[in-house]
């Protein structure tokens, strides 16, 4: 597992390859601060045109409108590439402002028990 260096607030941790797809398990505070460099890996996977992303929201425990616009922006991506995306989602505090924007629905996002992540979903 390679951690990615950011901010005290947010941790992303990328695993996987190019080959089989990325998994991005994303904690921490998501917002003006730490979306670009959530925005950073995410376009560094779609660079390695990798056949599948999926972002882990599970330790995700703030959300705001910087963060909303990277997953739009990942969505957006991946319908033009042909990456299958996965969005995995536990709290509330993710949960709300997807479904608040609409977000939740158009990224078919996968909600599943606190702390099961990625492997349970």
């Amino acid at each position: 597992m390679t951690a990615v260096p950011t901010t005290d607030l947010v941790s992303i941790d990328v695993t996987g390859s190019a080959a089989t797809g990325v998994l991005l398990t994303v904690s921490g505070e998501v917002d003006s601060s730490t979306a670009p460099r959530l925005r950073e890996v995410v376009d560094a996977a779609f660079a390695d045109r990798v056949p599948a992303l999926t972002v882990d929201l599970d330790g995700v425990t703030f959300l705001d409108s910087a963060g909303l616009c990277v997953l739009a922006g990942a969505h957006r991506r991946a319908a033009e590439g042909g990456v299958l995306l996965r969005v995995v989602a536990s709290s509330r505090a993710v949960i709300r402002p997807l479904q608040i924007t609409g977000l939740y629905d158009l990224l078919a996002v996968e909600h599943v028990q606190p702390g099961a992540g990625a492997g349970a979903a």
